[in-house]
């Protein structure tokens, strides 16, 4: 009876352990699933091993520029700080360093016995450890370390649980990785199309909106009164000067408006609203974005006609329905606007003298509550076979 109640207590602790191991395992996963970066995935692998192999100490190396630096540790104050400022070459003085060179499991009985060990850092709170290397196929990111105070070895069900874990640390490496590389495209690619496109691009949407679809946007155009004249005499220097200035100060107010911009040409520029990302009061903010680039603009005018540089800022914006998606060949594409509103809005910002904003009839009809305006009259625009009705906008209610 003794050894039937001995056995029975035996496979309930190996069924607790088992379920331990399952919780453990949960953990991690929660933790890579939840994509909420790298650093609490190692955190929970290092406390999980520490946890099912009765360890008292554990740590997490990752490799960079050739050494192993410590990215997560449970460990003493001073030995993670010696870590932190010495990490660990590729050697066989450390349980980690010999992990990576072998590239596989490393099991100190005891450190004392051991004439290899040589770690420079304070080793009088543990005796026994072992080191699991962290692999992503052949390539070695990082080293797993657990000790125990006492000289007391590790059993090879505990090697094996410490590596089932350094696999999922190199998945969840891998992946935080993966997401800084595309996070880090998206940023750069960024710096040569509108965020919002960049965005687009790596989304799960992003190739049905690109291939073309019908939106309602404002569409808003802009360009220089006065730049003909002035490139046909300035200097390239002075001309490129004044086309940096002029973009950097649009430019800066597109992402403020919630703007899409679609193209620079010369001293023309053409934003649109609403797309690929919706846009409350998308023409009031067109005209919004409008007042404040005449606002900034004349300021920076101001600068230029001290210099002998006359130059004035003229707006065009409408509404309506336009097909939207990429445009031009394997190699250059755009995320570009066709239809009448991106024409019109053209033509109207080509009509604005120096300093002004014109509105083509569908936009004036959604601010006309909240923005002031004049009549400009019915206007011949080219391309357009009947007289078009503009309003000037003279500001904000």
């Amino acid at each position: 009876m003794a050894s039937v109640a001995s056995d029975d207590a035996e496979l309930a602790r190996q069924l607790e352990d088992v379920r331990e191991q399952q919780r453990a395992i949960s953990g991690v996963l929660r933790a890579v699933a939840r994509s909420a970066g790298i650093q609490p995935v190692l955190d929970e692998v290092v406390e999980a091993c520490e946890r099912l192999c009765r360890a008292d100490y554990g740590a997490l190396y990752l490799l960079e520029h050739g050494l192993l630096h410590v990215a997560a540790h449970r460990t003493q104050a001073a030995g993670a700080e010696y870590d932190r400022q010495h990490p660990h070459p590729f050697d066989r003085t450390t349980a980690a360093g010999r992990a990576a060179v072998a590239r596989e499991p490393v099991h100190i009985p005891d450190i004392r016995e051991d004439p290899e060990y040589s770690y420079g850092g304070p080793t009088e709170y543990y005796r026994s450890l072992i080191a699991v290397p962290i692999m992503v196929e052949d390539d070695l990111i990082g080293v797993v370390v657990l000790v125990r105070r006492e000289p007391q070895p590790f059993a090879d069900e505990h090697i094996e649980l410490v590596q089932t874990f350094a696999d999922q640390a190199a998945i969840a490496v891998a992946n935080a990785r993966l997401m800084e590389a595309v996070e880090r495209q998206r940023t750069e690619l960024a710096r040569f199309v509108s965020p919002q496109v960049a965005e687009l691009i790596s989304s799960k949407e992003g190739e049905r909106l690109l291939a073309g679809h019908r939106a309602y946007i404002s569409c808003l155009f802009c360009d220089l009164r006065g730049f003909t004249a002035f490139a046909e005499t300035a200097a390239p220097e002075e001309l490129f000067d004044v086309l940096r200035e002029y973009h950097a100060v649009v430019g800066d107010l597109i992402p403020a408006y919630e703007g899409t911009l679609e193209h620079f040409a010369g001293d023309g520029l053409m934003v649109f609203f609403n797309d690929p990302l919706a846009v409350t009061d998308h023409e009031l903010q067109a005209v919004r974005l409008g007042l404040a680039a005449q606002e900034r603009f004349a300021r920076l005018a101001e600068a230029w006609r001290k210099r002998g540089t006359e130059l004035g800022l003229g707006i065009g914006i409408e509404a309506g329905y336009a097909t939207i998606g990429r445009i031009g060949f394997e190699g250059r594409y755009d995320y570009g606007v066709l239809g009448p509103v991106a024409n019109l809005a053209s033509r109207l910002s080509t009509r604005a003298s120096a300093g002004q904003t014109l509105v083509g009839q569908r936009l004036f009809a959604a601010v006309e509550e909240g923005v002031e305006t004049t009549p400009a009259g019915n206007l011949e625009l080219k391309g357009f076979a009947r007289p078009v009705a503009a309003y000037e906008v003279r500001g904000l209610r």
